[in-house]
């Protein structure tokens, strides 16, 4: 049970549950019940009609209650995020089933959402409160993340929560230049010859997108920086990004700013002629994308918070910068360094690009991610 599904994918859970059912059906017998528009491959759901102008949370709900009443051939229900957390605990009460819970984020984690859904914030509180407490397994995508759902939902016992990381393709994410297609970097204008800084991601407070554009007044004058941020919360938030990113354009060169989501070959080209990848996200449970820039062999500069160090390595990897919430212009600062440093010493910055591909091989396999969520729900059915 998802939100979103291939074609409609945005995020990290997208991607997650993506490549999860793709290895699980080699497993077993997985139907999957997603919200957007029909698809061969899985059950759709939208909302009530009566509700396409309602609040965003309860359109969700109209869909929840479709999809639990649609799953009543399932041996084990698995939801993933609030926006399919009631779906999987009402189709466990109604069928009799277990209902396994992959935390992705927390909603009591992302007070900013309160912009983007108003009173609906506190709807998809209590839908992501009442749906952990009762699922007979929790998956956390870091250890970061399993220490948080213990601490925010402190009435779960910890012996139901489990550890499964998120996972990486490496033959779709790899080094790699331009494609079949020709060079987005070109059609850009990105300049090959100078040292370039990328981030990939969604315009909300959590991806920290602001403390990027601040930091990178500070970037060393030869770097460029590729931003590829889209689908913002907010229109407010949007116009915020949009005014930064014009203050900073307007103060040095070599800033790109693309808004449309990319393709993944694009992606990818980009991700691999980068220099450093930053990720300067306040809240993360895992970030899919580290392990993109990773396996495409570069260097990443992140924050140390929630998985984040599970997956870059501090001096193996990539740099970690310390992130506290009481001195965003210090963060700031100290991303500004650690991204001037590795451009400054690009025999490092390739080491730790090339420790990043062989760590995603090592560690991070969809595989081993299915195998491990099977046994779960073997778990759970016993």
């Amino acid at each position: 049970m998802t939100r979103e599904y291939p074609p409609e994918v945005y995020g990290g859970a997208g991607v997650h549950v993506t490549e999860l059912v793709a290895q699980l059906r080699r497993l077993c017998t997985v139907d999957v019940h997603c919200m957007g528009a029909p698809r061969p491959d899985a059950f759709a759901y939208g909302p009530d009609a009566r509700l396409r102008n309602a609040n965003p949370a309860l359109s969700t709900l109209s869909a929840d209650l479709v999809m639990a009443n649609a799953a009543s051939a399932a041996t084990v229900v698995h939801s993933h995020t609030w926006y399919t957390g009631l779906a999987g605990h009402l189709a466990a009460m109604l069928h009799d089933v277990p209902h396994v819970l992959t935390a992705h984020s927390l909603e009591p984690r992302r007070p900013w959402k309160a912009e983007q859904l108003g009173g609906g914030y506190r709807v998809s509180t209590w839908v992501e409160h009442d749906a952990v407490l009762a699922a007979d397994a929790v998956i956390a995508v870091s250890s970061g993340m399993r220490e948080d759902v213990l601490r925010v939902y402190p009435a779960l016992d910890p012996s139901v929560v489990h550890v499964i990381h998120n996972g990486i393709d490496t033959d779709v994410w790899y080094p790699a230049g331009p494609g079949r297609t020709g060079s987005v970097l070109a059609d850009l204008g990105v300049d090959p010859g100078r040292p370039m800084v990328a981030f990939v991601g969604r315009i909300t407070r959590q991806k920290g997108v602001a403390h990027l554009v601040a930091a990178a007044h500070h970037f060393s004058p030869d770097v460029q920086l590729v931003l590829c941020a889209g689908a913002p919360d907010t229109a407010e938030l949007a116009e915020e990004v949009r005014t930064a990113v014009a203050g900073l354009a307007a103060s040095r060169s070599g800033v790109f700013w693309v808004q449309e989501m990319l393709p993944s070959a694009e992606l990818r080209e980009i991700l691999s002629a980068a220099t450093i990848f930053v990720c300067p996200s306040v809240y993360e449970p895992l970030g899919i994308v580290n392990l993109e820039a990773m396996a495409c062999g570069t260097a990443v500069v992140a924050s140390d918070v929630g998985g984040i160090p599970e997956v870059v390595v501090d001096g193996l990897t990539g740099s970690l910068v310390h992130y506290d919430a009481d001195d965003p212009t210090g963060y700031q600062n100290r991303l500004a360094a650690a991204v001037n440093a590795l451009v400054a010493d690009p025999e490092k910055a390739e080491r730790y690009g090339h420790a990043g591909r062989q760590r995603c091989i090592d560690e991070f396999s969809w595989v081993q991610v299915a195998e491990q969520t099977l046994d779960i729900y073997r778990k759970v059915c016993a």
